[in-house]
């Protein structure tokens, strides 16, 4: 039988079709005349520096970046960001941690199932962590804008979160106050709302804040990298902010820094990677302008995230657009030539020697290395991937290649990686120093939660809770606590404890 056709002669499906044709034309036509951004909310326009001395201000025209140190009490943001800064008193005086180198998809059935004792009691103790709930899930706003990058401070008397986003605001929260309950009056409404948490709130850089770190050995310092080239120190103790690297004007003044790492035997020294494809180091004692640049990735292929080897630092691990893990060795540095395609000219660059390398079939976004010696990373064909090098690694001489079997996957995890424009990219962290020594790490889920897995590649927990309403794509344990922190794109505050 026909079908039926309506009084132009279509079916349907056809006069369906010829509908949605119309709809996503008229969709078009407001995004050409809207010039294809996405605008700005004006709430936000308004809120950025507060009374910045101007012979610090930086326009995007001319400088990406601020100058010199700044003081905390000028660098506040406005709003509800705008607490009292005593609470950072006591923390330079916190006891360090010391440095030690070295739809669910996952349910209560996979636990029962578990046959390994010690597996299990890891896994029942990970899905024990409760979501914290001091405050309104909602009311934890670290930041205006996505968060990019977390940090726990070391110290094991209390929860103390750092939040970068993506306009260059650092937000502090301390998760072991007590939230200000006010005395009722007898004629007062019986509909009181909530009481709200105090959260710090600082401007230290102009662009993205990429990275954040804690050192165990410095408890009053913060360290940030920003995609507005620069690093600085947050002082907590004296509060102020320091800048200890920032490029000289040239050729290197515009190097968007990607990640930051420290050396584990070596506080003074900090490296960094490049959007563009460099490797960097600084030595802190130094002046803020001087740093050694390597090229690592010719063609300016962007390196999304890298780490140091916690068991030999002199080996980097990076993750980059151009689909690849690369393992490279900085005892030897060396000068390679690279042709110009589009003439006949070449150019020589200095890049650490390259000691192994795999393919994804997508862009790798992060290489995260364990204590334990185990590499993991995320990338764009859904898939977490682990890398046992530790052995291997620590028998090769300076340069020299690792087995090709050392760079073959012990252990390829499928997870839904695809976050799209508006969730920060899903990387892997380790636990620093994990109690007991069993080796894990965190990363986000795309169905929202936090995911942690074993060194072997097992799934230890996935963590939720009551009104969670979007993606913590930016997860990070506490070095040495089983705290979990998550950060989402309305730079909000998801914590387990």
């Amino acid at each position: 039988m026909a079908p039926a056709v309506d009084s132009n002669g279509l079916t349907a499906w056809e006069r369906r079709r010829a509908e949605n044709a119309k709809v996503n034309n008229e969709i078009l036509n407001e995004s050409d005349n809207a010039g294809g951004k996405r605008k700005r909310d004006d709430a936000f326009v308004e809120l950025g520096f507060n009374d910045l001395p101007q012979a610090a201000a930086a326009t995007r025209e001319k400088r990406l970046r601020v100058r010199g140190d700044l003081q905390l009490s000028d660098m506040k943001v406005d709003g509800r960001w705008q607490g009292s800064l005593d609470g950072l008193q006591g923390l330079a005086k916190l006891p360090a941690g010391g440095a030690q180198p070295g739809v669910r998809t996952f349910t209560d059935d996979d636990i029962q199932e578990t046959t390994d004792k010690e597996l299990k009691r890891l896994r029942q103790e990970m899905n024990s962590l409760a979501l914290y709930d001091k405050f309104d899930v909602k009311d934890l706003k670290l930041t205006k804008e996505r968060i990019y990058a977390m940090a726990f401070h070391p110290t094991e008397d209390k929860p103390l979160v750092f939040a970068g986003d993506k306009e260059g605001r650092l937000g502090i929260f301390d998760a072991s106050q007590e939230p200000d309950v006010a005395v009722k009056e007898e004629d007062a409404d019986d509909h009181e709302d909530p009481p709200e948490p105090v959260i710090l709130g600082f401007q230290p850089h102009t662009r993205t804040i990429s990275g954040l770190f804690c050192l165990d050995t410095d408890p009053s310092a913060v360290y940030t990298a920003s995609y507005d080239t620069t690093i600085r120190k947050l002082d907590l103790h004296a509060q102020k902010s320091v800048e200890v690297y920032a490029p000289a004007d040239g050729d290197d003044s515009d190097r968007a820094i990607s990640c930051m790492d420290f050396a584990s035997d070596s506080p003074h020294l900090v490296f960094f990677s490049t959007l563009d494809g460099a490797l960097g180091r600084h030595d802190l004692r130094a002046a803020p302008q001087t740093a050694e640049l390597w090229t690592a990735l010719h063609g300016g292929h962007k390196i999304g995230g890298f780490s140091l080897s916690p068991r030999q630092p002199h080996l980097v691990a990076t993750a980059s657009l151009d689909r690849t893990l690369k393992i490279w060795d900085l005892r030897k540095i060396a000068a390679v030539q690279h042709d110009d395609d589009d003439d006949d000219t070449s150019t020589t660059t200095l890049r650490p020697a390259l000691l192994g390398e795999d393919a994804a079939r997508l862009s790798v976004s992060h290489a995260a290395w364990g204590a334990g010696g185990q590499i993991a990373t995320t990338s764009y064909d859904d898939t977490i991937r682990v890398y046992d090098v530790n052995a291997a690694a620590a028998a090769t001489n300076p340069g020299q290649p690792l087995p090709a079997s050392v760079m073959t996957p012990a252990h390829n995890i499928r997870h839904n990686n695809q976050t799209g424009r508006w969730v920060t990219i899903l990387k892997p962290q380790w636990q620093r120093r994990p109690p007991g020594g069993f080796h894990k790490f965190a990363v986000g889920n795309m169905n929202r939660f936090v995911d942690v897995y074993a060194a072997n590649g097992e799934q230890l927990g996935q963590l939720d809770g009551d009104g969670i309403t979007a993606v913590p794509a930016v997860a990070h344990f506490h070095p040495s606590q089983n705290w979990v922190a998550g950060g989402n794109a309305s730079g909000k505050l998801t914590l387990w404890m």
